[in-house]
């Protein structure tokens, strides 16, 4: 009787905590029932604390509207462990004040996301690099902040890079990609899109120093032309994907040797597009022979 009157008090905080709840329950849980959780009193913060000094993954892209910025800072105030950390959609409130302490004590970086986080600036981008140096995957699409300094900083320190989304960062031009792509060599997904002063002078760089390089985006850079298409195909024997929608002045003629290499291009050839568009205006698309 005694023994079934202990067993009905134990309680799930009664658990070990760091040997059981934080690496084979909380591990499973959601951030957002993690933060919820914090609430429900004194003794489930401080476990969820215990998890969070822990954790490896930090990712605040579907909730960070949502997560006040001081719960931000107490959160990960004790963590040095993080590999992972994506702060995508907290662009409401993340500044250099709460993004640098945590970057400055996290030196283990593997995995940084901070796409469309506006209110940073370069001094962010230069403490990541100064930080993190083993940093493998870097997204900073529609990072307006980024300039030519900032990312010279980080090609210098961060030579283990292999993906980098500079999307929209519109500061940056051929001088600070081609430094970036002569230093970090193991590229292999770079992101160049929405950005007109992109020109064959970045992508021939690109193509000549990054020879593993597997997926590159170009959409929306209209001063790309065939010429330096042509060196990608040539330097580049591993690429899977190019992105070239809207590249006016890339055409068919340095495309189809790469269709040939099956490499996965975003815009159809010639007369698929003419086919698609007669379709459009038919209702239906008309048998056409494509062997002939």
């Amino acid at each position: 009787m005694e023994d079934e009157a202990k067993m009905q008090k134990c309680h799930l905080l009664d658990l070990p905590w760091e040997d059981v709840l934080v690496p084979h329950i909380l591990c499973y849980l959601p951030l957002q029932h993690l933060v919820s959780l914090q609430r429900v009193s004194k003794q489930f913060h401080s476990l969820i604390q215990v998890y969070l000094s822990n954790c490896r993954t930090f990712d605040l892209s579907l909730i960070g509207p949502c997560v006040p910025r001081e719960a931000f800072c107490s959160m990960l105030k004790d963590n040095k462990v993080l590999q992972n950390l994506s702060i995508q959609n907290c662009s409401d409130w993340m500044t250099d004040h709460e993004l640098l302490p945590v970057i400055g004590q996290n030196q283990h970086l593997l995995r940084l996301n901070l796409h469309g986080c506006l209110w940073l600036t370069r001094h962010s981008l230069v403490a990541v690099s100064l930080s993190c140096t083993h940093l493998q995957h870097l997204g900073l699409a529609h990072c307006e902040w980024v300039d030519s300094l900032s990312l010279r900083s980080l090609a210098d320190h961060c030579r283990a890079l292999q993906s980098i989304d500079l999307t929209a960062c519109r500061q940056l031009k051929d001088d600070a990609i081609c430094y970036l792509v002569k230093k970090c060599l193991e590229l292999k997904s770079l992101s160049l899109a929405v950005n007109a002063n992109v020109t064959d002078e970045s992508v021939e760089e690109v193509a000549k120093n990054c020879r593993g390089l597997e997926q590159l985006d170009l959409t929306g850079c209209l001063r790309v032309r065939d010429q330096s298409i042509r060196t990608l195909a040539e330097y580049c024997p591993k690429l899977q994907s190019l992105k070239v929608n809207h590249c006016h002045n890339v055409t068919e003629s340095s495309l189809d040797p790469l269709r040939k290499r099956n490499v996965v291009i975003d815009v159809e050839p010639p007369l698929q597009r003419a086919l698609v568009l007669l379709q459009d205006v038919l209702g239906f698309a008309p048998f056409i022979n494509l062997q002939i």
